[in-house]
């Protein structure tokens, strides 16, 4: 249900003026938009100034940004994948206001980069993603700070809080190579950059606590200044959540349709047989909660471990599930804290650590080593806590098991609808993980979850919005969707969306999976898309239908003339799915535009970047 909206006054602006603000304002997060909303009431007042008395200055929010403005302020840029670094910053932020100090917060991407060699007092928040890779809206940042045009930073005193996931080797990468990057550029490090695991509160509280002691001295706020510096009125009215990832909104599961291991010919045409997948359809209502979502959003979805997985865990290190525990002021029996507060499904470095210590495993000690991070890697590719327990036995007792293991953490699926089409409901595609490994079943923690359940029951989520992951707010702005397997879930609602709002562009879909017969996911959809004229063009790559293997970044480069026009003629680019295939795809792009718009591979990079600076180059990949 919609909250009642605020009478507008007039817009005092022509029709191609209000075409240019929206496209200028696509794609910005919240805390842009109040710096720009900042920046335009700072306009305004600087053209009142002449009618009113030379005395009255600029609010100093809103004031020019050089001499000794710049260094009487703080900035914040941050770099967020799925927003938990954006929070972060956020707190940051508001902390650093009610402490009366004068703070900007910008994205990576909507940081003046040509403003960085006048900044005295900078702090950055950075989660890292995958294997030591900035998110997406910080490539265009971290590309100039790597290279040749990054300026001599001798009056900077910086600090550096990172986001990442232990699970990875090469763990809060981006953060701790930025952190070094600005010290090589004459910048003076405040502090020991914080890196922060899943849990992230652990180290990201103590860390803005310190950000905030250094701020305070460095910019000597006066301590009676708690009144806001600048009135500014934001650009679209914001909504507060009730509902968050600690307090999730309980939604009824309408569907749970599998759409995989199905014969679409043949005499066993129409029916569920073995396939090497298992994907599935979910159709969740969110009637009564007020949440509201855009296609590119994810749901946020708070799962219980499996019992049997929990069952394992306990009959490996021989302990009773209902032994009382008490972490973080809950006390709980240890079969709860296992199944709903503890991650038993990734792993982390710190436990694997201590988990040698208790087993005493010279190898396992031998894999932490900083020189073994590939074997590392691997180890947490293929290994569940239960492999691990296993095949390094040990003892642990209750307490020590639930302090050492990491929070169980939301998983966050792309949703696959519009609202516009389907009202106060949102989809899903959801893999659901199972496999055989080291003699015994494994599966996903929350895709199984969400396959057990069963119509009318209950799942608790939340929206997680990415801003960054938008259809283009001009209509007329053609679209190409990279998206193969679970993929193509968010330009399901895409393709939606733009036909719900009348957009003249053109729909351009790259689809792949193992088999047509097994995993064209929403076949009849796209054919009914295509006839519709809601969708354009599709290219289909089935790499095992076939002797030579065909993925889409095949398909990508064998249209690669079109594609390239396409880009030429400003269209907006989207890739989602796994990692691996981001990256592949990635490197076709290049080639594509190394050879179609002949450049060498150093201008083809800078055209991609460039691409993503823009926005018109989006990835979510996972």
């Amino acid at each position: 249900m919609s909250a009642t909206q605020p009478v507008l006054a007039p817009i005092p602006l022509a029709e191609e003026r209000r075409a240019l603000l929206a496209q200028a304002v696509a794609g910005l997060d919240g805390a842009s938009l109040w710096w720009v909303s900042g920046y335009a009431a700072g306009l305004a007042q600087a053209q009142l100034a002449p009618q009113a008395s030379s005395a009255a200055p600029l609010p100093k929010a809103i004031a020019p940004a050089a001499g000794a403005q710049t260094a009487q302020r703080l900035t914040i840029i941050y770099g967020s994948q799925t927003g938990n670094a954006r929070r972060a910053a956020e707190a940051l932020a508001q902390q650093a206001e009610a402490a009366g100090l004068t703070v900007r917060l910008l994205r990576a991407d909507a940081y003046p980069q040509r403003e960085l060699a006048g900044e005295r007092l900078l702090y950055i928040v950075i989660s890292t993603q995958g294997e030591g890779d900035p998110p997406d809206d910080s490539i265009g940042l971290v590309e100039f700070l790597r290279g040749k045009r990054a300026p001599k930073l001798p009056e900077l005193k910086y600090a550096v809080l990172g986001l990442g996931d232990s699970s990875y080797a090469d763990f809060c990468g981006i953060a701790t190579r930025l952190d070094a990057r600005l010290a090589e550029l004459g910048g003076s490090r405040l502090f020991a950059p914080g890196l922060a695991d899943l849990d992230i509160d652990t180290v990201a509280t103590p860390w803005r606590e310190q950000a905030l002691t250094h701020a305070r001295d460095l910019l000597k706020a006066p301590a009676a200044a708690a009144t806001p510096l600048a009135t500014v009125t934001p650009l679209r009215p914001g909504h507060a959540a009730a509902w968050s990832h600690e307090h999730p909104f309980p939604a009824e599961l309408l569907a749970n349709q599998r759409i995989s291991g199905r014969d679409f010919k043949g005499p066993r045409f129409g029916q569920h047989g073995v396939a090497d997948k298992d994907v599935r359809h979910l159709e969740l209502s969110l009637e009564g909660s007020g949440l509201h979502y855009e296609p590119g959003d994810a749901l946020g979805v708070r799962h219980r471990n499996p019992a049997a997985l929990v069952d394992g865990v306990l009959d490996a290190l021989r302990l009773d599930g209902n032994t009382p525990v008490s972490d973080s002021g809950d006390t709980l029996p240890l079969r709860e804290w296992l199944a709903a507060r503890r991650e038993l499904t990734r792993l982390s470095r710190p436990f694997l650590a201590t988990h040698a210590a208790h087993a005493q495993a010279d190898e396992l000690n031998t894999l932490l080593a900083p020189a073994q991070n590939a074997t590392l890697a691997q180890l947490f590719n293929t290994h569940q806590l239960i492999d691990v327990l296993r095949r390094w036995p040990a003892g642990w007792s209750a307490q020590e098991l639930v302090a050492a293991l990491r929070p169980l953490a939301p998983r966050l699926y792309s949703i696959a609808s519009s609202r516009k089409r389907v009202g106060d409901e949102a989809h899903l595609t959801v893999d659901v993980l199972g496999y055989d490994a080291f003699g015994h079943a494994h599966g996903g923690a929350a895709s199984g979850f969400l396959a057990a359940r069963e119509e009318g029951d209950q799942v608790p989520v939340y929206i997680e919005t990415n801003e960054r992951f938008r259809v283009p707010a001009d209509g007329s702005r053609d679209i190409l969707m990279i998206g193969p397997g679970t993929g193509v879930a968010p330009f399901r609602g895409f393709v939606q969306e733009r036909a719900e709002t009348g957009a003249r562009g053109r729909n351009w879909l790259f689809f792949g999976a193992q088999h047509f017969n097994h995993g064209f996911f929403y076949q009849s959809e796209w054919q009914d898309a295509l006839r519709s004229g809601e969708l354009h063009r599709l290219d289909l790559a089935f790499s095992r239908d076939q002797a030579r293997k065909i993925y889409v970044q095949d398909r990508l480069r064998e249209r690669g003339r079109d594609v390239y026009d396409w880009l030429q003629s400003g269209a907006h680019l989207y890739v989602c799915g796994a990692i691996a295939m981001g990256k592949d795809v990635h490197a076709a792009l290049q080639a594509i535009v190394a050879e179609h718009g002949g450049l060498d591979e150093e201008s083809a990079r800078e055209y991609l970047v460039q691409l993503q600076t823009e926005g018109r180059y989006s990835r979510d990949v996972y």
